[in-house]
């Protein structure tokens, strides 16, 4: 089973530095390496052609984000499985072996997600992935190990091999074949939540999304574009709202956009009374940019082939801020 792994780098020669060494050191035995470049101006081609002549580089000819980035780049490599990884992951001895075995083993199982921990603090996991991803009512994403910005400290409770609705970015494998017949990441995305899409868009054509839990990375986790970057704010609410407009069953989908028009306006409140109003014009922007687009999303939706693709019983607003709950395994 031929596997490349792809990491996507703008302006990262640094990030390169410090995590390309363990990829490499883990995982040429297994695997061809590929950096995709989305046009970068500082000297990562230099660096990587100096220190790493055994990683193949695609230059693309500009920077299209996350998901343009891959897309242009994926045309280009021939392998049976991709692992798109960040720039700023540590992979550990063995990560690939459990995987590639359940890709062997499962050929309806078209994605999966490695267990992802915190590079900073290893003994927690890390917000863009941890134990795998879910999405709830009104279209929300949360994961084991991370409900909103609580995240649990990694007890070995998600060392299972279990299905999940979406696997993150930061590190995630999917069949090559699949990747290509959903026509890759949906480019108006640019960068955050266009994962949750296409994992989206594979459960709709009848494929399994999985977590692998005893194959381990760690992850930096906005290395690239911080927590605090109205940028960040903006893209996950209208990222997270154009899945809604292009996936949630026509029976649903009413309902769910009005309630997340008034639960991100709650949000955007809650941004001015943490004294964050910048925040607020973000949400306000990520609205703007979904009604100016409205019609082109609409076009998009595809129809659902199954009625159980998404959570139709949990609000993680809900349980979360009402509730009190925040661990994964108190959630009903």
């Amino acid at each position: 089973m031929k596997t490349a792994i792809v990491i996507l780098n703008w302006n990262g020669k640094k990030l390169l530095e410090q995590f390309l060494p363990s990829i490499v050191h883990f995982s040429s035995e297994f695997a061809e390496i590929y950096v995709a470049d989305n046009a970068s101006s500082d000297d990562s081609i230099e660096y990587i052609k100096d220190q790493f002549p055994i990683v193949r580089i695609v230059e693309n000819e500009n920077n299209g984000g996350y998901a343009k980035g891959y897309n242009d780049a994926l045309k280009s490599i021939d392998a049976d499985i991709y692992c798109l990884i960040n720039s700023d992951v540590e992979v550990t001895k063995n990560w690939i072996t459990p995987v590639l075995e359940i890709f062997k083993k499962e050929e309806n199982t078209a994605i999966i997600q490695p267990k992802i921990l915190d590079f900073k603090d290893k003994n927690y996991f890390e917000y863009a992935g941890a134990g795998g991803g879910f999405v709830d009512l009104f279209g929300y994403p949360y994961c084991r190990g991370r409900v909103f910005n609580y995240i649990e400290k990694d007890t070995e409770q998600f060392n299972d091999v279990t299905e999940i609705f979406w696997a993150s970015g930061a590190c995630f494998f999917i069949r090559s074949k699949v990747y290509h017949h959903l026509n890759g990441f949906d480019e108006d995305y640019f960068a955050h939540q266009e994962e949750v899409d296409l994992c989206w868009r594979s459960k709709n054509e009848g494929y399994r999304v999985k977590y692998v839990g005893n194959s381990c990375v760690y992850h930096v986790g906005g290395a690239t574009l911080k927590e605090t970057n109205p940028q960040k704010t903006f893209l996950n609410f209208r990222n997270s709202l154009l899945n809604v407009i292009k996936n949630v069953p026509k029976q649903w989908f009413l309902l769910v956009v009005v309630s997340r028009l008034i639960l991100d306006g709650v949000a955007g409140i809650k941004f001015i009374v943490e004294l964050r109003p910048i925040h607020t014009w973000a949400v306000l922007k990520a609205h703007l940019s979904v009604y100016k687009n409205f019609s082109k999303f609409l076009k998009k939706r595809k129809k659902l082939q199954k009625k159980d693709l998404y959570n139709l019983h949990t609000s993680i607003v809900w349980q979360y801020f009402i509730l009190r709950r925040k661990k994964f395994g108190n959630l009903r």
